[in-house]
């Protein structure tokens, strides 16, 4: 198929197939590229770009097709049984994922979609036979690669197949353009999976500063049924081994271990769902916690919604993220928006989401005494904190989702003007 337009960006294909936009991020396998994939969507939307969210219907209660808001449609594809398929079974599923997503276009005319913007590398799969079918440009985002987390496994973690592995050099060779989250992610992109440094562009995600933004702590803890005073320490995310909650559970039975008074006014609070490996020992938390001496201390919170967990952010003293790898680490952003201060490994993402000093404080390395160092840094100075609260205000104000639009447009632009090259025109 030949197509001899080419115009400003008017409709997108985006290809999410493993998981839905509209799951709750905390569960299963919805997490930060949920929040990426309609934000996103949102924002392109409001920019006149109609958006067509593809992913696998999970239930035969969801009806084949959803408008969460205008301009956006999500697509329930029927691929596979709806319930009990991991996200390893998943491959196997992803002809029958095609073919609907093929079908879709085939039922308007030529040149329906501009552009396909494929999330994950499941969906990646699917991009690159519609892309040949439909003769328009694949725009990738990894949001985790395989490689990069093989090479930093957490105790307890699976290795990535190698399915996923040669999938991912697959995508990388064939896409258009990749849109890496940060600098790092670009580098790693080239480094590990040989990408053409011209195919790679850093675009950064956002945070929604109409919902994450500075609340009266006492009024958020007092919402919460949480303890008005002493500190609060807060994890978000899905309980897996890769998000690493067992570091600050044995971080903060260091910094009990080291000053036995805190006991009396601290709080663990854990927000979120079994996920990945974790689903395997659900309970595992609940045990580890019992086995260092502190499981009065903690609290474990099933998933909220976002305008909850903006309160739960502003309740907290701190937020840890002690992840292996992020590929961003929006739960940092998300918190430092709301004025307070993250705690979180030095690792991918999270080395652009926060600013070490500035915003929070970065670890290197995953060993729970420098974690409760690093808290008691903060804690016990209350001046310091009041200042890092400050400074995570400011830093994720430059994180808003209108600039991540804006970008992430004029990437599509570039990978159709370097597919259809507008001809040049010779004086004679």
């Amino acid at each position: 198929m030949t197509n001899a337009r080419r115009g400003p960006v008017s409709r997108v294909a985006m290809l999410s197939a493993h998981t839905s936009p509209l799951e709750q991020p905390g569960n299963g396998d919805a997490g930060g590229m949920n929040v990426y994939v309609l934000e996103l969507a949102r924002r392109l939307a409001a920019r006149d770009v109609a958006v067509e969210i593809f992913t696998r219907a999970t239930s035969s209660q969801l009806p084949p097709i959803m408008e969460p808001h205008p301009g956006v449609t999500v697509r329930h594809v029927d691929a596979g049984p709806y319930e009990a398929l991991t996200k390893g079974d998943l491959p196997a599923q992803l002809c029958t994922f095609v073919r609907d997503v093929l079908r879709v276009e085939a039922a308007h005319d030529s040149g329906y979609y501009d552009v396909i913007h494929s999330h994950y590398w499941l969906s990646g799969q699917v991009g690159t036979v519609a892309r040949e079918r439909w003769s328009v440009p694949l725009v990738h985002s990894m949001h985790t690669m395989a490689k990069v987390k093989n090479a930093s496994l957490a105790e307890g973690d699976a290795a990535e197949p190698i399915g996923r592995l040669l999938g991912e050099e697959q995508i990388v060779e064939l896409a258009d353009r990749l849109i890496a989250n940060t600098a790092d992610e670009a580098r790693q992109l080239v480094d590990m999976y040989a990408a053409d440094p011209a195919k790679v562009e850093v675009v950064h995600p956002g945070v929604d500063l109409a919902v994450f933004g500075p609340r009266d702590q006492a009024a958020s803890r007092a919402r919460l049924g949480l303890p008005h005073g002493g500190d609060i320490l807060l994890f978000a995310g899905r309980i897996q081994p890769l998000k690493a909650p067992d570091v600050l559970l044995k971080a903060a039975a260091a910094l009990v271990a080291a000053r036995l008074e805190r006991r009396a006014d601290l709080a663990v609070v854990i927000v979120g769902g079994p996920s990945g490996t974790g689903l395997e020992r659900p309970r595992a938390l609940e045990t580890l916690a019992a086995e260092l001496g502190i499981a009065d201390l903690i609290r474990f919170v099933p998933t909220v919604t976002q305008s909850q967990l903006a309160d739960y952010y502003a309740a907290a003293s701190l937020v840890c993220v002690p992840s292996y790898n992020e590929s961003f680490g929006l739960v940092a952003l998300e918190a430092q928006a709301c004025g307070t201060p993250v705690v979180a490994a030095a690792v991918g993402g999270l080395t652009t989401a926060v600013r070490d000093g500035v915003s929070g404080l970065l670890v290197p390395g995953h060993e729970p005494g420098d974690y409760a160092e690093a808290f008691e840094s903060i804690l016990s100075v209350p001046a310091r904190r009041a200042m890092l609260s400050r400074g995570a205000r400011t830093h994720a104000a430059s994180f808003g989702w209108d600039e991540t639009a804006e970008q992430t447009l004029e990437v599509y632009a570039r990978a159709l003007a370097k597919l259809y090259p507008v001809p040049s025109v010779v004086s004679l």
